[in-house]
This record gives C-alpha cells, sequence and structure tokens, in this order.
C-alpha cells in the first residue's frame, strides 16, 4: 500500500489530477470552449478530490495493509471514485445554489457525478498500480543493493585476514612474545570488524579499526613505517558508517605505498568537520603508479565507494589522487 502520507506520493497524485484536467480541457469540445476561469475552476475541483482521497488513503493505510490483498486492493481503488461521487455531488448542489453555471444543469446532477467518479476510478487505480510498482522495484534494488554489499565485505575479509596472517608468521619464530600480542590484536580486530557479523560499525570503531591494523603492519615493517593519526575531539564518534570503510584505505596505503619504498614513509590519517559533512583524509608516499600494481588498490576504493553510495546516495563522494610520489584518498560523509 503506498504511503501518501509522504509528500512526494501526494504531489504525485496531486499531479496526476492536474494532468486529467489538462487533457480534458485540450480535447476538441464541440459545445463549450474551455475558458482560463473554467480551468482554474476545474483544476481546484480536481486537486480538492486528490488530496482528500490521498488523506484518506493516509489514513486508512494501516488498516487496509492488515487486510487480505484480495480485500485491501480493491478498497483502496474503490476510495479515490467514492470520494469523487460524493464531492460532484456536492459541489454540483452549492454550482446550482448559487447559479455559478460550471457545473452541469440539474437534469445531469448524476450523470455529472457518474463521469468524474468513473475518472477518479481509471486514475487512481493507474496511480495505485504505479506506486505498486514503484514500491516492488525499490525493494528488488535495496535487495539486490544488500547482496553486493555482502559480497563486497566477503571479498575484503579474506584480503584482511590473509594479510594480517603473513605479518604474524613473520614474528613467530624470532619474537614470539611480539606475535602473541599482535595475534591478541589482531582478535581484537576482527571482534571490531565484524560485529558478530550484524549491523553497523561507527565512526570512532572504524578509527580503533585502522589504528590497531596499522600497528599489526609497524610490527613487520618498523622503522619503516610512521603512523599520523589527527582526529578533531568535536567528532561524533558513535555517527553510523559501513563496516571495513577506513582498514581497506590504510592496508592500501601500507601495501601498494610504504612496503613499496626502500625508505619507507609515513602515513596520514586526517578526521574533521567540514561544514555539516565528515572529511577524511588518508595520504602515503607511494612509487609512481606505472611501477606499482594498483589493482587490490583499485578494487578496494570501488567496493568502498560503492557501500557508501549504498547507505548515504549522493551525499557521499570519495576521490583517489597521485601526485609528486604521494597518494591522497578524501571521503566527505554526512554528519546529520
Amino acid at each position: 500500500m503506498p504511503d501518501f502520507c509522504r509528500l512526494p506520493n501526494l504531489f504525485a497524485a496531486l499531479a496526476a489530477a492536474q494532468m486529467a484536467v489538462l487533457v480534458i480541457a485540450f480535447a476538441p469540445a464541440p459545445v463549450q470552449e474551455w475558458t482560463g476561469e473554467r480551468l482554474l475552476v476545474a483544476s481546484v475541483f480536481a486537486q480538492w478530490l486528490a488530496l482528500l482521497s490521498g488523506i484518506l488513503l493516509c489514513k486508512l493505510r494501516g488498516t487496509l495493509q492488515r487486510l487480505p490483498l484480495h480485500i485491501g486492493a480493491p478498497t483502496a481503488c474503490l476510495i479515490p471514485p467514492v470520494v469523487a461521487f460524493l464531492g460532484s455531488l456536492l459541489v454540483h448542489e452549492l454550482d446550482s445554489a448559487f447559479a455559478f453555471g460550471y457545473s452541469l444543469p440539474g437534469a445531469y446532477r448524476l450523470r455529472f457525478a457518474l463521469g468524474v467518479s468513473a475518472i477518479a476510478a481509471l486514475l487512481g487505480a493507474a496511480v495505485l498500480r504505479y506506486f505498486y510498482v514503484q514500491a516492488q522495484w525499490d525493494a528488488q534494488v535495496r535487495a539486490h543493493a544488500r547482496s553486493e554489499v555482502q559480497a563486497l565485505q566477503a571479498r575484503i575479509r579474506p584480503h584482511f585476514l590473509f594479510n594480517s596472517m603473513n605479518t604474524i608468521a613473520s614474528l613467530v619464530r624470532h619474537d614470539p612474545v611480539t606475535a602473541e600480542r599482535a595475534v591478541e590484536d589482531l582478535a581484537d580486530l576482527f571482534r571490531a570488524a565484524l560485529g558478530a557479523g550484524q549491523g553497523e560499525s561507527t565512526l570512532g570503531e572504524e578509527l580503533v579499526l585502522a589504528e590497531r591494523y596499522l600497528a599489526i603492519e609497524k610490527l613487520r615493517l618498523g622503522e619503516r613505517l610512521r603512523v599520523d593519526f589527527q582526529v578533531a575531539p568535536d567528532l561524533p564518534r558513535d555517527l553510523p558508517l559501513p563496516r571495513l570503510i577506513l582498514q581497506p584505505l590504510v592496508e592500501n596505503a601500507v601495501l601498494h605505498g610504504v612496503s613499496r619504498l626502500a625508505e619507507g614513509g609515513e602515513i596520514t590519517l586526517r578526521a574533521q568537520r567540514d561544514g555539516n559533512r565528515l572529511k577524511l583524509d588518508i595520504g602515503n608516499p607511494c612509487p609512481p603508479p606505472r611501477e606499482r600494481d594498483s589493482g587490490g588498490n583499485r578494487h578496494a576504493q570501488s567496493s568502498i565507494a560503492q557501500r557508501l553510495a549504498h547507505q548515504f546516495g549522493p551525499r557521499a563522494r570519495m576521490t583517489g589522487e597521485y601526485r609528486d610520489g604521494y597518494y591522497a584518498v578524501t571521503l566527505w560523509l554526512p554528519l546529520n
């Protein structure tokens, strides 16, 4: 059942009613030509009927949805013609009483009401059918988007796990104490990243996840990896975010940047407000694009961009740019 309590749906119903008036007005009329005044009166009449029908469908939505489909659907389709029939009779009586002359003569009162009711029945059924198909399409798009998100996360998780295990394996023989601490960090990482496989993450969790991952990588790279975290203290750390947004980006900064340079480098992560948006910057030195394999980098950024678009729509934006031996990724996310 469409929700006519939402202004976009109600506006669409009003627009459909106005379109019907324009079609009737522009149709050839052998008896009486349409004037601007008649068009205005007919538009107000049609909008009034459409508004009444929309309000009734809004108020009765819960009741209609609880009915079986074979009862609820016809009942919903009957509301516009019934409203049109009763409204037409009322308007005809007022028009006759005040002698405005906008409707048919008194002898044609029933014909006028039935004609308006028939138009409302056809138009109402078409509008309800349109909204029903639109709702089904939206549901399919959301289901497809959810499956895409799950597939993207399934590809990211093993990638993260294998790289972390390789780091720990390199420490086991010559520094078992550090390796044990790294295993504990990895366990904490997966508890934070996977969240038992349910729900969203938060900005605070994503920042901690990125920081712990870099701590594990620093065990492998030593002084070659330097980290600069700059997080504004006024940021809402409970801001909901999709899982694994920052960690794949800092992982790429290590694998495709710092680890490819003999002298290493510094990874910078900045989080700050930019108006009513959250701005996240991740930068690192790296070889020129022709000297590095950027396939994994492109995959991670593409998957993150898709998941951000799924959750935030056009309000989220992501850019990546290489310039003068430095690669920078910037995310803009809505704070409200």
